[in-house]
């Protein structure tokens, strides 16, 4: 059981969280009944700020779990990560100062603004606003689950701990909807720096303090398999595209591109994403939790009173809670629990842009502001629910699972969004079949790839060897929007 000392940080700093959220109404005051300043801040946020906002949006409570989880129990491929957060900043780099200069001059909140202006199809936007929402669900839901790590480990060895984790989940929502409602991103952008700064300092302290406490790194290593050193050549062909894959989906997400949209200006989002890298950097660290936690006797034996499955989410709490002075495990395991809060209250707004100006909008064009808004903040917290609800009715893993389809989605928006900032021969009718291809392809291998059962695989097996299907149907998806916008314009038919 963990002591009062962890409790009384956890809990203490936690109401300096809910104190930033709700300030946020008052911080840089602007007209809150208008959808671009309740949802991007009016886009008034200068290079630190963006830099604390994206780095929350990407470094969130499921980096915390899944990367170490995945290097815990499967070793040296779930490293893919760290260059594809390194690569995925250059991509940023390219796409999204043009795509926020279009959004400035022309008042785009979402990337379906952008498509359906830039293409003059509401088909192709709307079925891109669907997509955005329906691959941001289990992201949200992927949050709760990294916050459930927290609360299982703290909770460990009291009676009816999983009625208090459930309460305790359901009260932290409650404020989040409550401050999200009231403050927009700007609640989101203090909390956001409040818990970027309380984990940069758990990363560095515990990567210097655990390696010291177990004799080094060679300690731990000693105690995994050699697939946990180095890479199997098998593997190369999966490790490869899940960096390019990943690399290329993840400024898709609605979330992301919201954040980049809060940017005062082109530069100051240059300069915040030239600086975004050193995430990565964190990033790594918190990766190689998932091999140091083998040094650490107390860790492994708490972990082992879990079943297999769900072991792997425990680690860098456990780790935490069995290396550090409890003092510091409250401040540590608070900055981890908030840092699925922050980041689903990003997303939930994201999804609710989306639904209201790309979807509701379109079906009833004549609406007016101040019912835009409305939709869109009760909507915004209905999206936070659903997937607080997701979460409690199914398995972690089965959420866990589904993100692996969630990226796989997203990633076929990429035609439209990011070649459409760049290539004026792209046409709309082969976009939106090469969407629907993309997508239908990518589920089926995904199936075909779990042999149609629970979903724990998001390779498929080629000639090549296993590839990630996100870049396989992206290939079938690019190859069609090119094609056939080339045999288009070829045969003069531009307006389809």
């Amino acid at each position: 059981m963990i002591g009062l000392d962890v409790t009384i940080a956890f809990v203490s700093l936690f109401v300096v969280f809910i104190f930033l959220g709700f300030y946020g109404k008052y911080w840089r005051s602007g007209n809150l009944n208008h959808v671009h300043e309740w949802s991007l801040a009016g886009r008034k946020l200068g290079t630190t700020l963006v830099f604390f906002l994206i780095g929350a949006d990407i470094y969130t409570a499921y980096s915390f779990v899944a990367i170490p989880s995945g290097i815990f129990a499967k070793g040296s491929l779930y490293f893919f990560a760290i260059p594809y957060v390194m690569l995925t900043f250059a991509v940023a780099l390219v796409t999204m100062p043009r795509l926020w200069t279009l959004s400035r001059e022309r008042g785009y909140i979402t990337a379906s603004d952008f498509v359906k202006d830039r293409f003059g199809s509401k088909t192709l936007a709307m079925m891109i606003a669907v997509t955005g929402i329906v691959a941001e669900l289990p992201y949200i839901a992927l949050q709760i689950v990294g916050m459930q790590s927290v609360l299982t480990v703290m909770l460990a060895g009291y009676t009816n701990s999983k009625t208090v984790q459930e309460i305790a989940l359901l009260v932290s929502f409650v404020i989040l909807a409550a401050f999200t409602y009231t403050s927009g991103l700007r609640g989101a952008t203090l909390t956001a720096v409040f818990k970027d700064f309380l984990i940069w300092i758990t990363v560095i302290v515990v990567i210097i303090a655990v390696p010291i406490s177990i004799g080094g790194f060679g300690n731990a290593l000693k105690q995994v398999n050699e697939n946990y050193v180095t890479l199997p050549n098998s593997l190369v062909p999966a490790y490869a595209t899940l960096v390019l894959g990943s690399a290329l989906a993840l400024y898709l997400y609605p979330h992301a591109v919201n954040g980049v949209l809060s940017a005062e200006s082109a530069q100051k989002l240059r300069k915040s994403t030239a600086l975004l890298p050193l995430y990565g950097v964190g990033l790594a660290i918190l990766a190689l939790m998932g091999i140091l936690v083998y040094g650490v006797p107390q860790a492994m034996s708490f972990l082992s009173g879990f079943p297999e499955s769900t072991r792997g989410i425990l680690v860098v709490p456990s780790l935490i809670l069995f290396t550090m002075p409890g003092w510091f495990s409250g401040i540590a395991l608070l900055g981890i629990f908030i840092g699925g809060l922050v980041p689903a209250a990003i997303m939930a707004m994201a999804q609710a842009n989306l639904l209201t100006r790309n979807i509701i909008k379109e079906i009833k064009p004549n609406l007016s502001d101040s019912s835009e808004i409305r939709i869109t903040k009760i909507s915004s917290t209905i999206f936070k629910f659903v997937a607080l609800g997701f979460v409690f009715t199914v398995p972690a893993t089965y959420a866990i699972s589904l993100q692996l389809l969630g990226g796989i989605l997203i990633a076929q928006i990429l035609p439209a969004v990011f070649f459409g900032l760049y290539v004026k021969s792209l046409r709309k009718l082969p976009l939106i079949i090469g969407l629907l291809v993309g997508i239908g392809s990518g589920i089926y291998m995904v199936e075909a790839a779990n042999n149609f059962g629970p979903l724990a695989s998001s390779l498929f097996k080629t000639a090549f060897g296993p590839l990630y299907i996100a870049v396989i149907a992206l290939a079938f998806n690019l190859a069609i929007s090119f094609g056939g916008s080339a045999f288009l314009n070829k045969s003069k038919l531009s307006k389809i």
